[in-house]
């Protein structure tokens, strides 16, 4: 009963929309990276690009979609106790949507036989530039609607905290051992510095998409007189802040804090209405990435 019960509330936390979202993402991926970096042997990050040195390595039948699934649904299932149910399934279903979507795409467009992109010819740069903002627009998407597209991602979450890596110099180091072992197995560096401008240019249209353009700045205010200011602030900018209470660690003195929430364009004006109000405040200005509200909870499982 309780394997039932668990397998009914795991159904339900897979939304349609998902899936909706998670297909138009895996096809940008797969666009992206067939239309501009396959064609003329540019290299993506992660377990895709192990998958594209293997299929240029290996005979045509052991295709691109092939090596692609091979590498990353087991990575997903193996991440599976690690990462939740319903992020298994979106991010295995990514990874088949982009599978497929490359298939197609090879077979539609003769892309092992013209070594050139459709759309930039042997232009390595504009094949890096938009193969990069492509491919990132996908994973970003991906990322948004509760999945990821690579294997590498799982990877690591799963063993960057042990080696004392962060997620993102555990996935800067595994790219960059690719790479190496891509110049010394074409006997050339240009395609692997290309490919390094692909994944920076990837890494930064990902962290625009699932981040957006205006990120949201936390303002930690510490303050003698922290209603009075969070009375200002509400009636400047329409929105409630947190207050809380402290101890300063050097005087030993009762303080308080208040947590904040602006933009870029309004931290100047809460500097002003904060010094009008308590000139020895501290201000602490820190990125804020997602906001969720109770009435704007989108399911990102």
């Amino acid at each position: 009963m309780n394997l039932k019960y668990r397998a009914i509330r795991n159904l339900k936390d897979l939304h349609w929309t998902n899936f909706v979202f998670l297909t138009i993402a895996g096809t940008v991926n797969a666009f992206g990276v067939m239309m501009f970096m396959y064609p003329v042997k540019l290299y993506d990050s992660g377990m895709s690009g192990v998958s594209m040195l293997l299929n240029q390595l290996t005979p045509e039948i052991y295709t691109l979609s092939l090596f692609l699934v091979i590498f990353n649904v087991p990575i997903f299932i193996f991440g599976l106790k690690k990462q939740g149910f319903a992020f298994t399934v979106y991010s295995v279903f990514a990874v088949v949507i982009y599978s497929i979507v490359s298939g197609f795409l090879t077979e539609y467009f003769p892309l092992d036989e013209i070594p050139e992109s459709p759309f930039a010819g042997n232009d390595l740069l504009l094949c890096a530039i938009f193969g990069g903002i492509l491919s990132g627009i996908g994973s970003g998407m991906t990322i948004r609607a509760g999945g990821a597209i690579d294997g590498i991602d799982v990877l690591s979450v799963i063993f960057a905290k042990g080696l004392g890596l962060s997620l993102g110099s555990f996935v800067m180091i595994f790219d960059t051992i690719l790479y190496i072992i891509c110049g010394i197995i074409v006997g050339s560096w240009i395609l692997p510095l290309y490919s390094i401008v692909t994944y920076y240019i990837g890494s930064q249209v990902v962290d625009f998409v699932v981040e957006g353009l205006d990120r949201s700045k936390c303002a930690l205010i510490v303050t003698n007189k922290a209603n009075e200011i969070s009375d200002a602030l509400s009636e400047q900018f329409h929105s409630s802040g947190t207050i809380v209470n402290a101890i300063g660690g050097y005087s030993k003195e009762e303080k308080q804090i208040i947590y904040f929430i602006i933009n870029h364009f309004q931290i100047n004006r809460l500097k002003k209405i904060v010094y009008e109000i308590d000139k020895t405040a501290f201000i602490s200005m820190h990125d804020v990435s997602d906001i969720i509200r109770k009435q704007q909870i989108v399911h990102k499982k």
